[in-house]
């Protein structure tokens, strides 16, 4: 049995405490929270987010509760740290884990620096332990059908897609458009699709990006298109947040095989849909579930990189950083109005 220590009781850390109610072999036993008591002693009734359960009251008796990340580090009741605390601080809350003897499991993005990312990569190595990064998009059915699609070559080449995400503006997220805390959309959203692409694409040779920037330099909607060296492959994203709090999150994609076309909208009304060439449509049924279930997808890979001590090729910190670094070369396209090399 593998046992946990959440590091960070938000949304996040909600959600995965959720999920690993239904995940076999691990076990959440402990959590740390420094800057809201009131969820330490169980109050989470102010939890938010853009999809699932809103918080509720909790009993925390049954968990090993503390206040400093080093304190449940040191506990020897605890193999692996969850770090869901804000982007800004993942890289240090990770290398202080994976150097304390433990495993880690952390929220995307792996960080805010591509440079602090490989130095979690680094401690990783050094300690023998396992890091795998939450990028939970590849364990949603929708999208692992398309990689089960693309595995098979069942509709011929590859050609493209579009992808996207879109929230209304999230106000109970303090400091969400400070690049050096959150990331705006860029970090936040719109990098489930950078590493989504990057893992079902492969990396871009360069990225050409466009948006409209809050207070100058902060990304707040946007477009990109990912330019590979087959100019056959199309690959294009929007991303962002709008003004309108009547505006429901929504995610999806497009994505085009030579012999049929795959959509889905993932909150809207659009079931995952074949366009064939025949000209036959078809609605294949994908697995029934909470909104917790990607999450216990995720945590079920983290959980087998750990018994196997091998890494997970969807969660691999490599992969999470090549996604971080892709977002810097669009943000760096949207400044400048160039193409940028990746």
């Amino acid at each position: 049995m593998i046992k946990v220590g959440i590091a960070g009781i938000g949304f996040m850390g909600m959600i995965h405490y959720l999920a690993y109610q239904n995940v076999p072999g691990v076990q959440v036993v402990a959590f740390c929270e420094k800057f809201n008591e009131a969820r330490l002693k169980g109050d989470w009734t102010t939890i938010k987010g853009n999809f699932g359960p809103q918080g509720t009251m909790m009993d925390m008796s049954q968990f090993a509760c503390y206040t400093e990340l080093e304190d449940m580090i040191a506990d020897p009741n605890v193999d692996m740290i969850d770090i869901c605390l804000p982007p800004n601080q993942h890289a240090e809350a990770a290398i202080k884990a994976l150097k304390g003897g433990k495993h880690v499991f952390c929220e995307k993005p792996i960080s805010l620096d591509p440079n602090e990312g490989a130095a979690m990569a680094q401690a990783a190595a050094e300690s023998g332990k396992m890091l795998n990064i939450g990028h939970v998009l590849p364990f949603f059915p929708a999208y692992d059908y398309l990689i089960e699609a693309k595995l098979s070559g069942k509709w011929g080449k590859l050609l493209g897609g579009n992808f996207y995400r879109v929230t209304a503006d999230p106000k109970w997220l303090p400091k969400y458009y400070d690049m050096n805390v959150v990331g705006g959309p860029l970090l936040d959203l719109h990098i489930h699709d950078a590493h989504f692409i990057r893992y079902f694409f492969g990396m871009p040779k360069a990225v050409h990006a466009a948006g409209r920037c809050r207070d100058g330099n902060v990304p707040e909607y946007f477009t990109a298109m990912f330019h590979y060296d087959d100019p056959s492959i199309l690959v294009t994203a929007t991303s962002g947040a709008i003004m309108q709090p009547g505006r429901p999150f929504t995610f999806g994609f497009e994505v085009q095989f030579e012999k049929a076309t795959v959509l889905c909208d993932l909150f809207m009304d659009m079931p995952l849909t074949v366009l064939h060439e025949d000209g036959s449509v078809e609605k294949p049924e994908l697995p029934a579930g909470t909104d917790t279930l990607p999450f216990e997808m995720e945590i079920a890979e983290v959980v087998k990189s750990v018994e196997t001590g091998i890494k997970s090729e969807k969660l691999d910190g490599a992969l999470a950083s090549e996604a971080l670094t892709l977002c810097h070369r669009e943000l760096e396209s949207i400044l400048t109005g160039k193409t940028v090399d990746v």
